[in-house]
């Protein structure tokens, strides 16, 4: 039943939207036959539609057993599905009205406000899930996680909607739980004054059943919620949280009030997300969930358009955000002023001719915060342009009160804008594409232009013409796969040199075209970061570089890409031994003489005769042992150079069955001592005369999880991936293992996992 009559098949007009999109796939759940049509439907979201079920039609073709038609703000009345719509005689409403309808027979938990609602929204649901609390929900917008569908009819008598108050029908609710995140005056094309806003939020509010959870910090808020009724978040409301870390992409929480004591992680970034992580662990606390929260944001996957991270090297970091309103994009601007000092690019997009109207000069003041601002022409959503509404206004508003501001705009030209942004950019700019039209589509567009790109794929044609064609030369190559723990971002450039001449060429060609050269062994015992490695990556896995040739001086040559795995199979062949304890290392030669690997007692260099290496100017050496600067996990000379392979000794000779039975031993007590899951190998060093594994156990950090990162139950100085571990996970797992047993212990530990191309002092 929907408003009274038994409804079962519905029709969305503007179903690709954010608002209404989500809302189809909840009431498919809810066995309700539906479909749609967008002429603007963007490909994510057309792929959640069908795979929910929802069947996608022409414009205006109305499914012949459609019972109700359904259409988004946008619609206007002209629309040929509400014409068709009309000569049939099917009813019309609002998404508002439907969102109401269909939500009135369960206990409804409606987040509202003029800002921050999708993601608080999305929050929420998180933790609902982590927690195992199967609420149904409506997200206005998608995850970034594509495996966690924008709504689910949920299997209690819950349900989470985001309340849009742009068109009125937000006095329709009549919610269990109330949220507001906020309020500033919004929306004037309906709300033609302040109080008419502040009013809709108090009929909300009034119809609430339980509680209205309000921003303790918004003064309009307070003054519009019934006493009885009202509890708070923030600082010092009843819900408190204090922001303690902001770092590596993950927010630390110190929990207090009502909430259970503690401590909250959350994989985010800012200032406004830890009052919106804050607000959703709030109302998880307040439908039931109990227990720890400290990692129920751990794994929050964000959501898309909300600080979406579309590039970052050094050169150039480009985001897109939807914010929209002043407020919004001050908090945004402002959040992004602590995080970085490079250069702020701020390229905005006013939404709808109305809102520009009305905060202009509010517009202005806040892009101000950039030192520099491009300007695109208004998207206008549907209305009609209006005097004093135009991006012309917000930029004679930005030249008065911010002169010495560099700002273009170009009227009518968005391709020269793009154009003019491009030769405008400096190294290290920091670009921030704002706004809720199709800024995110031309954010994109240019950033596919953009020379840094081209740079790389340059750079990589460059290189593969100095070298055989035997030799593996790839742009933006995924490395997490070529890694112990299956974490990280891309290579921008990755190569597989042939052989020697071929490794003597690509080094000798990359410090021409000043590239930066690291190498990368069977990727143990490092942590590849989420976004990649701005450099040239070099790999030994072609079979050039897998030698074992035995010496007839009782030595043996090994390869500098042979596995230790092979280098122990193969000596126990021929009757070596010594190498035992390297069999369950899983690198190769060349990173075991860098790194100084070592196991069950042994060290890497206690069977080295000499060394083989390439300088980075291409040059071969060949060094003693003697000769060489070595300690734990380290040795000097390969920090400069490419080890090509070595010179090994054994301890003695044996029958092969007496070595394989020794390695056997070796293997079968690393078995029980180290986890399977993937991992890098020991996260930290061992500090002098103790163990840190036995530091960890000993703070009570065994289970400790980020997301997906886990110390290790089996041993403690083990980071394991659990599944979708990233990078951020385990470097805020890091900086929380350090914290507690520097409190508990009195020792800080140092990381041993190398933080591929990057520096731990950065991060921690």
């Amino acid at each position: 039943m929907l408003f009274g009559k038994p409804v079962t098949a519905l029709h969305c007009v503007g179903v690709g939207g954010m608002g209404l999109g989500p809302l189809a796939i909840y009431l498919v759940g809810r066995g309700f036959s539906v479909s749609g049509e967008d002429d603007a439907m963007t490909t994510a979201m057309r792929d959640e539609l069908i795979s929910a079920g929802v069947t996608l039609t022409a414009t205006g073709a109305l499914p012949e057993a459609t019972q109700l038609v359904v259409c988004s703000s946008a619609i206007v009345s002209s629309h040929p599905a509400a014409l068709a719509a009309k000569a049939r005689g099917l009813s019309l409403v609002r998404r508002g009205e439907l969102l109401a309808e269909a939500t009135r027979d369960r206990r409804l938990v409606a987040i509202c406000g003029s800002h921050g609602k999708t993601s608080t929204t999305a929050m929420l649901i998180t933790a609902l899930r982590a927690a195992g609390f199967p609420a149904g929900y409506v997200l206005g917008g998608l995850f970034n996680d594509d495996a966690v569908p924008p709504a689910v009819a949920g299997a209690n008598d819950w349900v989470v909607a985001e309340i849009d108050e742009s068109d009125g029908t937000i006095g329709n609710f009549s919610p269990e739980i109330t949220v507001a995140v906020n309020l500033d005056w919004d929306h004037p094309d309906h709300y033609r004054q302040q109080s008419d806003l502040e009013n809709a939020f108090g009929v909300l509010f009034a119809r609430t059943k339980k509680t209205v959870l309000i921003n303790e910090a918004c003064s309009l808020l307070a003054k519009a919620a019934p006493n009885r009724k009202r509890l708070s978040f923030g600082l010092s409301g009843d819900y408190q949280a204090d922001l303690v870390s902001d770092r590596a992409g993950a927010i630390e929480l110190a929990l207090g009030g009502r909430f259970p004591a503690g401590r909250a992680t959350v994989r985010a970034m800012g200032e406004f997300n830890a009052a919106n992580a804050t607000t959703a662990l709030a109302t998880a606390h307040l439908m039931g969930v109990s227990g720890s929260f400290e990692n129920l944001l751990a794994a929050y996957p964000g959501v898309r358009r909300r600080q979406a991270v579309l590039h970052t090297t050094k050169e150039l970091t480009v985001i897109e955000d939807y914010a929209h309103h002043p407020a919004e994009i001050r908090a945004l601007l402002g959040s992004l002023r602590k995080r970085t000092d490079r250069r702020l690019v701020v390229v905005f997009q006013p939404h709808r001719f109305s809102r520009t109207a009305q905060f202009k000069a509010e517009f202005a003041s806040a892009l101000a915060l950039g030192d520099a601002v491009y300007l695109i022409d208004v998207y206008g959503a549907g209305e009609a342009p209006l005097a004093g509404g135009t991006t012309a206004d917000v930029h004679a508003e930005l030249q008065r009160i911010a002169p010495g501001l560099p700002v273009v705009y170009r009227q009518g030209d968005n391709d020269g804008l793009l154009r003019a942004l491009a030769q405008g950019r400096r190294a290290g700019d920091f670009v921030a594409f704002v706004g809720a039209g199709d800024i995110d589509v031309m954010a994109r567009e240019w950033l596919e232009l953009m020379p840094t790109k081209r740079d790389w794929v340059k750079s990589a044609e460059t290189l593969q013409s100095a070298v055989s064609a035997a030799t593996k030369i790839k742009c933006e190559e995924s490395l997490a796969k070529k890694t112990t723990i299956g974490i990280g971002g891309a290579a921008r450039i990755y190569a597989e040199p042939a052989g020697v001449g071929d490794l003597q060429a690509l080094v000798k060609a990359a410090k021409s075209l000043d590239l930066p050269v690291i190498m990368l062994g069977r990727g143990s015992n490092l942590l590849v970061p989420d976004e990649g490695v701005d450099a040239l990556v070099v790999s030994l896995r072609q079979p050039a570089w897998e030698s074992f040739e035995p010496r007839a001086d009782g030595c043996v040559w090994a390869g500098a890409g042979l596995r230790l795995k092979n280098l122990c199979g193969l000596a126990a062949k021929v009757g070596f031994v010594g190498f035992e304890f390297l069999e369950g290392i899983p690198g190769n030669i060349g990173g075991a003489l860098r790194m100084n690997a070592g196991a069950m007692g042994g060290w890497m260099f206690d069977v080295v005769e000499e060394v083989q290496v390439m300088t980075f100017d291409g040059e071969i050496r060949i060094f003693k042992k003697s000769e060489m600067h070595v300690d734990y996990r380290h040795c000097a000379e390969l920090h400069e150079a490419i080890a090509l392979g070595a010179l090994l000794r054994p301890a003695s000779r044996a029958e092969a069955g007496e070595v394989a039975a020794r390695m056997e031993v070796c293997k079968e007590k690393r078995q029980k001592s180290q986890p399977r899951e993937p991992s890098a190998g020991c996260i930290f060093k061992n500090p002098p005369d103790d163990s840190a594994g036995r530091l960890i156990d000993a703070s009570g950090l065994k289970g400790e999880r980020v997301g997906d990162a886990e110390v290790s139950a089996t041993h403690a100085n083990f980071i394991v991936n659990q599944g979708c571990a990233s990078a951020a996970d385990v470097i805020a797992l890091v900086r929380r293992v350090r914290a507690r047993v520097n409190e508990a212990q009195g020792v800080q530990l140092e990381p041993e996992v190398i933080l591929y191309g990057k520096n731990w002092k950065d991060v921690l």
